[in-house]
C-alpha cells in the first residue's frame, strides 16, 4: 500500500498507541478528582500543555484542548465574536479557509455580521492590499490559515499579523495551523488564536488544541463544568491529550529532517508533469508546502482517477476530506482558477519514500493515457 493522503489523517505512531493504551488501562482516573489517582491524570495534561506551548513558543496557560481542529476553529471564531460583539459587526476571512472556518463565517453572516472575503491569487496567496483595506474600527477577527490544506500555499503570517495590528490593535488574528504544526516552526507571537490538531502528525483523532493569547476573552461553546478555566468544559480526554503531545514532541524533534525528506518525495512525484501532457501543478510548486502536492489531469474526472489508483493500492484524495462527499463545495483549486474536478491531492509524511513516488508516477503514466483513450471511444 502507498498512502499519499496524510493531509486527511496520518497513521498513529506506535509509541503514541502504547502510551494511550497504558493510560486507558492503568492511569484512567478523572483529572478533576481530588485523590492521587486523579492527580496522576492531571499531571499528564499539565505535561502535554508544556510540550505544546514550548513548540509554539507560548505560555502553557494559553493552551486549551478540544475535540479536534474543527472544534478549535469554531471556538476561536464564535468564542471571540460572541465575547466582543459590542465592539463591532465586521469580520474578515480568506476565501480558501477550511470549511470549519468558512461555514462559521457564513453562519455569522446570516446572523447579521458583515463578512469581508479576501481574494487570493493564482497560487493561493492572500491579497495583502485588500486585507489591509478591509480592516476597520469595527473588525473583530481575521481568519487566515497558515498552510492551505488542498494546495499547500504557505501564507506569510508575520506580515499578515503586522497588517492586522497596524490597522486595528483591537482586531484579533486567528490562524489555522492544522497543516503546519510540527512541519513549520510556529511562533505564537504572530497570532492571537492558533488552531492545532493531533491526527495530522501521527497522533490520535478526536483531539486538538486552541492557543488563546493571554488577555483575550472567549465565550465558551460548551458549558457545565469548570475544566480548562471554563473555556472548554467536560472531562478531559487524557489518553488523547497525552498521545497528541507525545506525537508532537516526537515529530517536532525531526522537523528539518522530515521537511527535506518529504520535499524529495514531492519533487519526484511532480515529475509526472514532464511525463504526461496536459498535466499541471496547482499552487506554488516551489514555495508551497512539501507535504502537499495538488495535480490536475486534463480531461479526466478526479474521482475516476482516484479509484483507478486505489485499485493499485495507491491512496490519494480529491481535496479536503471534510467535504469530499459534498458536491456543492467549491474547493481551493476552483477558487484560484483551476479545475477541481480534474485534480488530485497527494499529501505526504516522513513515512513516504522516493520509491513510492516513482511507483505512483509509473502507474499514472499508464492509467492516465488509458482513461483519455477510453473517453474518446
Amino acid at each position: 500500500m502507498i498512502y499519499f493522503d496524510n493531509s486527511a489523517t496520518t497513521k498513529v505512531d506506535d509509541k503514541v498507541i502504547k502510551k494511550m493504551v497504558y493510560l486507558m488501562g492503568e492511569e484512567f482516573g478523572n483529572p478533576s478528582s481530588l485523590h492521587s489517582f486523579g492527580f496522576s491524570a492531571e499531571k499528564e495534561i499539565i505535561k502535554a500543555k508544556k510540550i505544546i506551548s514550548k513548540i509554539i513558543k507560548s505560555d502553557e496557560k494559553e493552551v486549551f484542548f478540544t475535540s479536534g481542529g474543527t472544534e478549535a476553529n469554531n471556538l476561536a471564531v464564535l468564542g471571540t465574536v460572541n465575547a466582543y460583539k459590542r465592539a463591532g459587526k465586521h469580520i474578515v476571512v480568506s476565501k480558501i479557509e477550511h470549511p470549519s472556518v468558512l461555514e462559521v463565517y457564513k453562519k455569522l453572516e446570516r446572523e447579521g455580521y458583515v463578512v469581508s472575503y479576501i481574494d487570493v491569487d493564482k497560487n493561493g496567496y492572500v491579497d495583502m492590499k485588500q486585507l489591509e483595506n478591509e480592516i476597520n474600527n469595527e473588525t473583530i477577527i481575521v481568519s487566515i490559515m497558515h498552510v492551505n490544506n488542498e494546495i499547500g500555499t504557505v501564507q506569510n503570517i508575520q506580515k499578515i499579523y503586522d497588517i492586522v495590528k497596524s490597522k486595528n490593535l483591537r482586531t484579533f488574528l486567528h490562524v489555522d495551523c492544522v497543516q503546519s504544526f510540527c512541519k513549520y516552526r510556529i511562533n505564537s507571537k504572530y497570532a492571537d488564536l492558533i488552531t492545532l490538531s493531533g491526527h495530522k502528525i501521527h497522533g490520535p483523532k478526536g483531539i486538538g488544541a486552541l492557543f488563546i493569547k493571554k488577555g483575550i476573552r472567549i465565550e465558551p461553546m460548551i458549558v457545565g463544568g469548570k475544566q480548562q478555566n471554563e473555556i472548554r468544559s467536560g472531562t478531559e480526554n487524557v489518553p488523547g491529550i497525552a498521545g497528541f503531545a507525545l506525537a508532537a514532541e516526537n515529530i517536532n524533534e525531526k522537523i528539518d529532517e522530515n521537511y527535506k525528506k518529504v520535499m524529495e518525495v514531492k519533487n519526484k512525484l511532480a515529475e509526472i508533469k514532464n511525463v504526461l501532457s496536459d498535466v499541471w501543478i496547482n499552487g506554488d510548486e516551489e514555495k508551497g508546502s512539501p507535504y502537499i502536492l495538488n495535480i490536475s489531469f486534463g480531461g479526466i474526472k478526479s474521482e475516476v482517477l482516484l479509484h483507478c489508483l486505489e485499485e493499485k493500492k495507491i491512496f490519494a484524495s480529491t481535496g479536503s476530506a471534510c467535504t469530499s462527499n459534498h458536491k456543492k463545495h467549491i474547493g481551493t483549486v476552483d477558487i484560484i482558477g483551476g479545475f477541481g474536478q480534474n485534480s488530485l491531492r497527494f499529501s505526504f509524511s516522513e513515512d513516504n519514500t522516493i520509491e513510492e513516488a516513482e511507483k505512483c508516477v509509473s502507474e499514472l503514466s499508464e492509467i492516465v493515457p488509458f482513461l483519455r483513450q477510453y473517453k474518446q471511444l
